[in-house]
């Protein structure tokens, strides 16, 4: 934005952001589409390079529309009261729709385990030798309930104007997340039972790894939170992104706790 359209917007008889046109929402479609035909072409004998193009081209629009949103923030100054309470209702309606994205796992669990099939005759099936609830799981639930204290420390920071404080907490936080999903694999890569071999490790794996993969965005997400703090941006009045990231993680760890008391305890 110019120098006259700044003033501009700030003489706007109106709080809201008007955004200028952008090539990024036709980007992001053509992606989801490359992305959805390759897909299908590789489930019928093809390539995956269709559908790796489609993952790149995600990326790439992630990557420019996103950098232009904290353009806006940063250098702009179009994100008014108004405009930051607005992403915030967006974030919150993202994280809930993420929600009931889980539901539909434990809906599945839930009714597997409560509702035993008679050709199984016990939940977990007599032949599935589940987790070691105590191991693995329980040094990753502390591990990720840690992390989340070390986010509530740096958004403490940040409101305190302590600048070392915020990134100490958000290194601390990303450290964190990463080893989770460094033991998560460990333990997948010695399980005693593989994806296809039933109902419960199928409902186990897609639980479990949809989260892992949650926590591997929202590791990605404090990582930038971390690289903007290290530049200067956020203001104890001003951080919609790190209460976004911070939002997020925190969902991230209840659904852990969910996993943890549910799938690992009572389900083994």
């Amino acid at each position: 934005m110019s120098d006259g359209a700044h003033e501009a917007a700030e003489a706007a008889p109106h709080p809201y952001h008007l955004v200028n046109p952008s090539p990024w929402p036709a980007m992001g479609a053509t992606a989801a589409f490359l992305v959805a035909f390759g897909a299908v072409h590789w489930w019928h004998g093809g390539t995956t390079l269709i559908m790796a193009a489609g993952f790149a081209l995600v990326l790439a629009t992630m990557f420019v529309w996103w950098r232009d949103v904290i353009r806006e923030a940063q250098v702009e100054r179009v994100h008014t009261e108004a405009v930051r309470h607005g992403l915030r209702v967006g974030m919150g309606l993202f994280i809930a729709s993420e929600v009931m994205f889980f539901v539909a796992f434990f809906w599945a669990f839930f009714n597997s385990g409560l509702l035993v099939n008679p050709s199984i005759s016990q939940w977990p099936p007599p032949e599935i030798q589940p987790m070691e609830t105590w191991g693995i799981p329980f040094l990753n639930t502390l591990i990720l309930l840690s992390s989340g204290l070390a986010v509530n420390w740096a958004h403490h920071s940040l409101r305190q104007n302590d600048r070392t404080g915020l990134k100490r907490g958000l290194a601390l936080a990303v450290v964190l997340g990463f080893t989770f999903l460094g033991l998560q694999a460990y333990e997948y890569g010695h399980a005693a039972f593989g994806f296809r071999e039933g109902i419960y490790p199928s409902v186990f794996y897609m639980a479990t790894g949809f989260h892992g993969f949650h926590v591997f965005v929202g590791a990605c997400f404090l990582t930038v939170n971390l690289v903007r703090s290290m530049r200067g941006d956020f203001t104890a009045a001003q951080h919609v992104g790190f209460e976004a990231a911070a939002w997020y993680w925190h969902f991230v760890d209840v659904v852990w706790i969910f996993l943890f008391v549910w799938v690992y305890w009572w389900g083994s």
